[in-house]
Formats: C-alpha cells, structure tokens, sequence
C-alpha cells in the first residue's frame, strides 16, 4: 500500500521539530490537569478526607 502522491516525506528537521511541539503540548496540558486538580483540592479545604464515608 503506498502512500497518496499529496503527501510529501518529512525532513529530519521536520520531524525533530514536531516531536518537540507534541513534548512539549504534553508537558502543557499535563501541568493544566495538575493545576486544576490543585485549585479544587484548595476549594474544598483540607477536611475533605476526613468525612466519614
């Protein structure tokens, strides 16, 4: 199966260069899961886990 003739190879530089946007794009919405998990941990105070279940 081969390719569509539209699409072209990508050049290394190409590549590098896409693999460090999708790093760091990660890396981004990595650190936004892990503020928002901080600022609703800090809204419901620190007694959340002391509620009977």
């Amino acid at each position: 199966m081969s390719s569509p003739s539209h699409l072209q190879e990508l050049t290394e530089e190409e590549l590098r260069r896409r693999n460090a946007r999708s790093r760091a794009l990660g890396w981004f919405l990595g650190a936004l899961v892990i503020l928002f998990f901080v600022v609703t941990i800090a809204k419901l105070g620190g007694n959340v886990m002391n509620r009977p279940i």
